[in-house]
């Protein structure tokens, strides 16, 4: 079954032309069905690109998918229009008196503040308790896994000497979790950040699983130990041109900024990127969505158990 998007949703015409399996609101309220509800935290500048590039991995499971977009109310968007966000998007109040089978937490341009600094942090620090009790399994992403990471377990980020910039290969350290299943011996995945969470910090806390890092991008894919929390410090989610983009703004504003590395065949800017993380992206997300929510989430959401992570 497809995810649920409402008809005028930008990301719907994306969608459809690639041949994404969708349905529309009115449609999937007649079916005898209950639907995965999942909220996406979307604390991404770029909310359209990232709106879609979410929902065509969530759209890539025989599962259907109910979505609700969140976001900050404590913060003023200066990239996504009032509009967009009025017609598409809810507050965190308005829903904190629900309940969802998964939470997604995006990144964001904000890593290199402390966590207390930034301008909605005790709102998403409200959020991520809230969390424990009303959403039965949690995906983080990149700065959105840090936030989380430092939240539930005490664990800091670290800046680094460059900013981590490009498509690192990976290793599965422990191949019998669900998550992993099905992952190659060396899969890839993209990196955008000017910190890092060190493996050190996760080895020391007991409720933390290490299962991926890379030589060259450190540690990337952590879970809980009863498997409600999963944490990514890259980006599988990017479309192809992502980085490109990226790499595009910082010359044009003249920030000091490499060539992605393992980006550009070549390292040459004026060819196309070489995809080579699409096929992981696809089943960490479909992985996430069978094993952790499908599989295990309450058909009665009301009976969502707490998370046993430290209060």
């Amino acid at each position: 079954m497809p995810v649920t998007v409402p008809a005028s949703l930008p990301a719907r015409g994306v969608l459809e032309a690639e041949n994404v399996f969708l349905i529309e609101e009115h449609r999937a309220l007649h079916q005898d069905i209950r639907p995965l509800r999942i909220a996406i935290l979307n604390l991404m500048p770029t909310k359209i690109a990232t709106e879609t590039q979410l929902l065509r991995l969530l759209g890539n499971t025989p599962l259907q998918v109910e979505v609700t977009l969140l976001h900050m109310a404590s913060h003023d968007s200066k990239n996504t229009s009032a509009e967009h966000l009025l017609e598409h998007y809810v507050s965190f109040a308005e829903v904190r008196h629900q309940a969802f089978d998964g939470l997604i937490i995006t990144g964001a341009p904000v890593e290199q503040l402390p966590f207390e600094s930034v301008d909605y942090w005790v709102e998403l620090a409200e959020l991520l308790d809230w969390a424990r009790t009303h959403v039965f399994s949690s995906l983080f992403i990149c700065w959105g896994a840090q936030a989380a990471l430092y939240r539930y377990y005490g664990v800091p980020k670290h800046p680094l000497a460059d900013k981590l910039f490009g498509v690192f290969p990976h290793r599965v350290n422990v191949r019998h979790e669900r998550i992993v299943q099905g992952f190659d011996d060396v899969f890839f995945a993209p990196h955008s950040r000017y910190t890092e969470t060190r493996r050190e910090d996760i080895l020391a806390e007991p409720a933390l699983v290490l299962l991926s890092e890379s030589e060259e991008a450190g540690v990337y894919l952590i879970q809980s130990a009863d498997h409600r929390q999963v944490f990514v410090t890259g980006h599988s989610e990017y479309d192809p041109s992502t980085l490109q983009g990226e790499y595009a703004r910082d010359m044009g504003k003249g920030v000091p900024i490499g060539v992605p590395q393992n980006y550009f065949p070549g390292d040459d800017p004026s060819r196309e990127p070489l995809v080579r993380w699409r096929g992981h992206a696809n089943l960490l997300f479909a992985n996430w969505l069978n094993y952790f929510v499908y599989q295990e989430t309450p058909y009665e959401l009301g009976l969502l158990p707490t998370e046993g992570g430290p209060e």
